[in-house]
């Protein structure tokens, strides 16, 4: 079973968006800000981080780069509202997924569904 960290400010989505990933097969783990999810990142595994970027204290962005640094394995996806924030996350952790607000749940588990499955099939050379 594929774990993911999940960093949201907002209450009601996070509880929204940890169900929906339960009910499709994930243990998540939730918190509410990046400082709360780095000691977590130090001492779990965890496959994916699925962070919103605008949040108090330190942001999605700089959390991922942060939990690079930890933990180089993790995927990362951002989820966000706001589109400028797209462009800044897109050239600063080039390799992670953006999920723009409002998405259908059916999207988000869809998109994370889509990247555990890349991981499973053999690289060709």
């Amino acid at each position: 079973m594929h774990h993911i960290l999940l960093a949201e400010d907002d209450s009601v989505m996070r509880e929204y968006l940890t169900r929906a990933l339960e009910r499709s097969g994930y243990a998540v783990t939730a918190v509410d800000r990046g400082t709360a999810a780095l000691p977590l990142i130090e001492t779990e595994r965890f496959d994916l981080l699925l962070t919103d970027i605008v949040m108090p204290e330190m942001d999605g962005i700089e959390l991922a780069q942060r939990a690079g640094d930890i933990a180089p394995e993790m995927r990362v996806m951002f989820i966000t509202g706001f589109a400028a924030v797209t462009l800044k996350a897109g050239k600063t952790v080039p390799q992670a997924k953006v999920l723009s607000k409002p998405f259908h749940l059916r999207d988000l588990v869809m998109e994370v569904d889509r990247l555990f499955e890349m991981e499973s099939v053999p690289h060709r050379n």
